[in-house]
């Protein structure tokens, strides 16, 4: 293959990317998924998927207010990770 043909094939390749990257993006960088085993993934959270059944989901999306006040209380012991950050 000549060089030109290369760069070409490298560019769309690169646009390719770059539009998979920003259709992630749409719900926070987050997409769902049912997994093989009929469970809910979450992608975009960390470097590998959160996968629970539907029972599990509900008992966690129940305690969301339990949740959240026990961040507001350990808010100081707690880290944030920046969006930016690299990835370990």
């Amino acid at each position: 293959m000549s060089d030109d043909v290369l760069r070409a094939e490298l560019e769309k390749l690169k646009a390719e990317n770059e539009a998979l990257k920003a259709s992630r993006r749409g719900t926070a960088g987050m997409s769902f998924k049912v997994s093989e085993k009929g469970a809910v993934s979450i992608y975009g959270l960390g470097r590998f998927p959160v996968t629970l059944y539907k029972e599990q989901w509900e008992k966690l999306l129940a305690a969301a207010n339990e949740i959240r006040a026990f961040i507001a209380e350990n808010d100081a012991q707690l880290k944030k990770k920046e969006s930016g950050e690299p990835k370990a």
